[in-house]
């Protein structure tokens, strides 16, 4: 697996085509993230964001090779499912790796207060916090790209459409660990609290891991 994951890294840096995705991320950093904002905000901001633009990047692993080059690599690795699985690894990692510097940069650049600047916000437990909440949403974006792609949807149309609705539902819909994380973060900054968000990564865990399975099962039955 470990060579799989370099071999769809390499070919995911050669093809380019992670550029739209992280430069949106970048551009939708630089609107809303302002030097001297509190931390906790700017921090739930940037774990949201991230959400679409892991299922984007997923989209891209998955069909970034030819339906013959697919058939190569999954015979030579033992089947379609565990190919399949290492696309969506590969786009796991580099959207967490992208959403740990931007957390990393933002606690640098903010003000470590409340909102209203009138409490102190410890910067570790609002890292960890902020890390949390990234890895959640990174989480919950594989499993809509997972779900939105082939094999499940072969068609770039209707898969374009579904990942965009999946990741806007991910974010807003009640009950989602996303939206969990995220506003836990926007509250604690209004009272200064800290907040941990645990069991909402526990539970994108439990959905990236239900998604990633389906998908790798209907690999071997929808190509």
């Amino acid at each position: 697996m470990t060579a799989l994951i370099r071999y769809r890294t390499a070919l995911l840096l050669r093809s380019q085509r992670w550029l739209a995705p992280v430069l949106l991320y970048v551009a939708f950093l630089g609107v809303g993230i302002r030097s001297g904002q509190p931390v906790l905000d700017s921090l739930g901001y940037t774990a949201a964001g991230l959400l679409p633009v892991t299922a984007w990047l997923v989209q891209v692993c998955v069909t970034q090779e030819p339906p013959a080059a697919r058939t190569v690599v999954a015979a030579a690795v033992g089947g379609q499912p565990r190919a399949h699985l290492s696309a969506l690894l590969t786009a796991s990692a580099c959207a967490g790796l992208l959403g740990t510097v931007a957390t990393a940069v933002v606690l640098l650049i903010s003000e470590p207060a409340s909102t209203d600047h009138t409490v102190r916000v410890p910067l570790p437990s609002a890292g960890l916090a902020g890390l949390l909440a990234t890895a959640c949403c990174v989480l919950l974006g594989a499993a809509v790209g997972a779900l939105c792609t082939r094999p499940l949807l072969h068609r770039r149309g209707r898969s374009i459409a579904a990942t965009v609705l999946g990741a806007l539902l991910a974010l807003v819909t009640s009950g989602s660990p996303a939206k969990y994380a995220v506003t836990g973060l926007v509250t604690g900054s209004l009272t200064g609290k800290v907040p941990v968000p645990v069991l909402p990564l526990l539970g994108a865990a439990a959905g990236a891991t239900a998604a990633a399975l389906l998908a790798c099962a209907l690999t071997s039955v929808r190509g």
